[in-house]
């Protein structure tokens, strides 16, 4: 299999593997989807990990495979492409992305579904379809501008620059730069900690954002309200606010 789904203290990595690059071909799309939807429902899985190796995250699209479409392939796989990528930003818990190495196109877009990401000081993204006579079609054009902004989402995939963990940084398109060495370590204790969370506090938080961000700003706050009105029927609230009372703030245990 070309991705595996490993579960270690409530964390579920989603692990790419197939060398060198991990190449995102048909096969791996789907396989793809059908773990991360396999996290999603798991109940011992509270937050995920998406994660290439110590060497790269994925370096795009299998252009191989690609070179053999015609439009009417494409026309059918696209949105099955665009599914696989779906499946991720739509894991209702914490997801972070652990980029090491390269992380272009198809890679880029895959670390853009995740909640935070953290590179390590080799990494270099960037949406290099431009270079082929394409655009992002896993997602970039829509999650890479509402993520920093869209002049300089216009830039990269234009351009089809690569661009290193620094100025990644400074763009706003990784949220942390540490060692290579230490990215997954970093990741899976981000992971881990929220793992120990209120798991539907957590699910409304990222909801509420997340369809806020495609809606006005009248039906991101009904979502907000109405999640925030659900959640005081949960044991997690009455667990939160019981403690916060009793021992002070930020001492409940969620599990």
């Amino acid at each position: 299999m070309t991705v595996h789904l490993e579960v270690a203290e409530g964390v579920g990595t989603l692990r790419l593997d197939r060398p060198p690059m991990n190449a995102l071909d048909v096969a791996t799309q789907d396989r793809l989807k059908e773990l991360a939807e396999e996290a999603a429902r798991r109940e011992d899985v509270r937050a995920v990990v998406i994660y290439g190796g110590e060497k790269v995250f994925a370096a795009g699209a299998d252009i191989k495979e690609m070179q053999t479409m015609d439009h009417a392939a494409m026309v059918l796989r696209g949105k099955a492409l665009q599914d696989s990528f779906t499946a991720v930003a739509r894991i209702p818990k914490p997801v972070v992305a652990a980029v090491t190495g390269y992380a272009l196109g198809g890679g880029c877009e895959l670390a853009l579904c995740a909640d935070y990401r953290i590179a390590g000081e080799n990494a270099k993204l960037g949406q290099p379809e431009i270079l082929l006579g394409l655009i992002p079609g896993a997602g970039g054009t829509q999650r890479l501008s509402r993520l920093i902004g869209p002049s300089r989402a216009k830039d990269l995939i234009f351009t089809g620059r690569q661009v290193r963990a620094d100025e990644a940084l400074a763009l706003g398109l990784v949220d942390r730069v540490v060692p290579a060495g230490e990215v997954y370590a970093q990741a899976h204790a981000w992971a881990a900690k929220l793992a120990q969370g209120p798991a539907m506090a957590l699910r409304a938080a990222k909801e509420s954002v997340d369809t806020g961000l495609e809606a006005d700003i009248d039906t991101g706050l009904a979502v907000e309200r109405n999640w925030f009105a659900g959640l005081f029927a949960t044991e997690d609230r009455e667990r939160g606010m019981r403690s916060f009372v009793e021992d002070g703030p930020g001492k409940a245990k969620f599990l």
